[in-house]
């Protein structure tokens, strides 16, 4: 079992940050551990899947700055089908099955108005299994996943021995690369 300590969570936030700052800059940015210490810290973060060090794209810089969360009603027992052929459109960046009033919710970066309608009426739309679409573009985003950690992990009454201490356990299977 993997116990993730207050220096596990401030290197992953410089991580956040900058994904290729050298282990040296963490060590000297956090004042009390040597780089060796960050690498190996560093290492075993990405070995047990805690964390992936990956380049991240900024779609806006590329043309790609309409954004749009789509959600999906499925006729019943289409639903992984209906959302794996979803996944496979280049436009989607992400996909998740859902409990509730839809079934699938997506999002999407397109260049334009027009290229959202067009994916959502014209591809979306002849999926087989797909009844329905309701979709909401997003003229602004404040948070996303890649800047996400934990609650409460730099809470100043927390100790090494709080249980709410999060825990890494071995028997969970490793986040996947993509």
């Amino acid at each position: 079992m993997y116990k993730a300590d207050r220096t596990d969570w401030e290197i992953i936030t410089l991580l956040n940050e900058d994904g290729r700052m050298p282990s040296a800059e963490i060590a000297r940015r956090l004042g009390n551990v040597s780089a060796r210490t960050v690498t190996n810290r560093i290492d075993a973060l990405t070995s047990k899947g805690i964390i992936n060090i990956r380049a991240i794209l900024n779609p806006e810089k590329i043309g790609y700055g309409v954004m749009a969360d789509v959600f999906i009603d499925v006729q019943p027992g289409r639903v992984r089908e209906v959302a794996k052929q979803v996944a496979e459109i280049p436009q989607v960046t992400y996909v998740a099955c859902a409990a509730g009033e839809s079934d699938v919710s997506i999002s999407l970066r397109v260049r334009s108005i027009e290229e959202l309608f067009n994916l959502v009426n014209e591809e979306l739309g002849k999926i087989k299994g797909v009844r329905r679409t309701q979709s909401y573009i997003l003229p602004l985003k404040i948070k996303d996943l890649d800047t996400w950690l934990p609650p409460n992990i730099f809470d100043p009454d927390d100790n090494d021995n709080s249980e709410e201490q999060i825990i890494i356990r071995d028997d969970q299977p490793p986040v996947p690369r993509t």
